[in-house]
């Protein structure tokens, strides 16, 4: 008999690897339908980007490097783009004024604020994937808030209500749950996909089958307590 299961994924917007795993997300959820439902979280990998990139690659390159080093990950990749400029120009300070972004779209879900019955995924979900690719495909800066709201206006998502989850720090405490979460987990980067209330966590660029054979052992087997023979 097949049960119900919960995930929790975390990510951050700015990372590579997260931007290049979304399909593997999207094939989970295709292939599993309402047994899987998955919660999005998103962690402070590049909260600084100064000290993560520019400090962190300085002996190599600093953003430049950093850059060309995105492009060789992504070269093979046929299923998603990413710029030639990236991180140069005007890049990211932060990832985490996008992630506030995010939060505030997914309360006013929660509080049944917006209504998707006729969109496949959530805006929220809609939302964080637009602003990957703004920044991966187009080299945007989206961690500035004219940018971030522009894409959310395209989208026709509401400016005013948005702007008040906001202000009034609910968004703030919203990611402030995730990052709980990931010490709770101890998630120790992007991606990464939890499963089995934290006893079982997939980390990084793992293949599509590694994850299906995981989560069909859980599904299957909810009361084993055992990890899956994959």
């Amino acid at each position: 008999m097949s049960h119900q299961l919960h995930a929790e994924y975390f990510t951050d917007i700015l990372c590579i690897w997260a931007y290049g795993a979304q399909i593997r997300i999207e094939q989970l959820q295709q292939d599993f339908g309402d047994e899987v439902t998955i919660t999005p979280r998103y962690i402070p990998l590049f909260a600084s980007t100064d000290e993560r990139i520019g400090e962190g690659w300085r002996d190599q390159g600093s953003f430049i490097g950093f850059g060309r080093h995105i492009r060789e990950v992504a070269r093979d990749w046929d299923h998603v783009e990413v710029h030639p400029d990236i991180w140069t120009g005007d890049p990211p300070a932060s990832s985490t004024s996008a992630h506030l972004l995010i939060k505030a779209v997914q309360l006013l879900e929660q509080n049944g604020e917006l209504d998707h019955a006729e969109t496949a995924e959530p805006p929220s979900k809609t939302l964080a994937w637009n602003l990957r690719k703004s920044f991966f495909a187009d080299n945007a800066n989206i961690a500035r808030r004219d940018v971030q709201l522009s894409i959310a206006a395209s989208m026709g998502l509401p400016i005013p209500a948005i702007n008040d989850m906001l202000d009034s720090g609910q968004a703030h405490a919203a990611l402030h749950d995730d990052m709980e979460a990931q010490q709770r987990y101890q998630v120790a980067g992007s991606p990464t996909l939890v499963l089995n209330e934290g006893r079982q966590r997939l980390y990084g660029n793992v293949g599509y089958r590694i994850i299906e054979a995981n989560v069909r052992e859980l599904l299957h087997n909810p009361q084993s307590g055992e990890a899956s023979w994959c």
